[in-house]
């Protein structure tokens, strides 16, 4: 049998932390009148915060590290189907939301290691340019009009975890008992979060205006007109960073090996 990947799994665990610390900061900041530009750039915003900490480029190197550790973890997730969510409409749509996570989470990696190198450029509106190049397609309005409608079935899908506690299914029972109470909350943030992203994409597709389309950090300032439910979001948000950072150490990740499963992956792909 060929050795597991154990490189892997301690990468994948740093991404979690790099994940909890971006969530967590963003929490702060919703809560603040101060800081919204570094809310509305999202996750990106997050991490260029940090490039002026005292030893930013180091915390932003080790971002970059963990966040790559992640996006190859879901990789492994939907291309290898290593947590088993197998092939039926349900296991497809995970894995699909898993390549997702994977794409978005290389892309931030690629953010943190350029903020480490120096880059003090803002992250800049790149949904806006994202949403405008799509509608300059033929069938660009359609694309959002799913991409919208993806997000809100991924927003359906974090709502009935937060219920059914579907995400400590592969958390290890040694996890502090607290750790589905604060998951649940941050679940749920992330669910009206989502909502709203989804939201403005559809309005997007059906308007055919850029202004429409909200990044993740845009759908949490549009919640600062209304204070309390800003600050519930909010607290959601900080809960689902320390939720991150829980499970950084009581995750079950799967090894991976580099004999059998690629295979058996080439084998499918031939």
């Amino acid at each position: 049998m060929a050795e597991p990947s154990r490189g892997l799994v301690l990468l994948a665990r740093l991404g979690y932390v790099a994940r909890g610390l971006v969530y967590v900061l963003l929490g702060l900041l919703a809560f603040s009148a101060t800081g919204t530009e570094t809310v509305r750039d999202g996750q990106a915003g997050a991490l260029a915060w940090f490039q002026d900490l005292p030893g930013g480029s180091l915390i932003l190197f080790a971002a970059a590290f963990g966040l790559l550790g992640y996006a190859i973890f879901r990789l492994s997730t939907s291309l290898l189907d290593t947590e088993h969510h197998g092939s039926d409409s349900k296991g497809i749509a995970v894995r699909a939301a898993h390549l997702c996570s994977a794409v978005l989470h290389l892309g931030l990696s690629w953010s943190a290691l350029q903020f480490a190198l120096g880059a003090h450029q803002q992250p800049g509106d790149t949904t806006h340019d994202m949403v405008a190049k799509a509608l300059d397609t033929n069938m660009g309005g359609i694309a959002l009009g799913l991409a919208g409608l993806c997000l809100i079935g991924a927003a359906a899908f974090q709502g009935w975890d937060a219920v059914k506690l579907g995400f400590m299914k592969r958390v290890s029972s040694q996890a502090p008992s607290w750790t589905c109470w604060i998951g649940r909350a941050g679940y749920a943030a992330r669910a009206v979060v989502f909502v709203l992203m989804g939201w403005s994409l559809l309005r997007s597709a059906w308007f055919e205006r850029t202004a429409e389309a909200h990044s993740l950090g845009q759908a949490i300032l549009d919640l600062r007109s209304m204070s309390t439910l800003n600050a519930v979001i909010a607290t959601g948000l900080v809960l689902f960073g320390l939720f991150s950072l829980v499970v950084a150490r009581y995750r079950i990740i799967p090894e991976i090996h580099a004999g059998p499963p690629l295979r058996r992956m080439a084998g499918k792909l031939a």
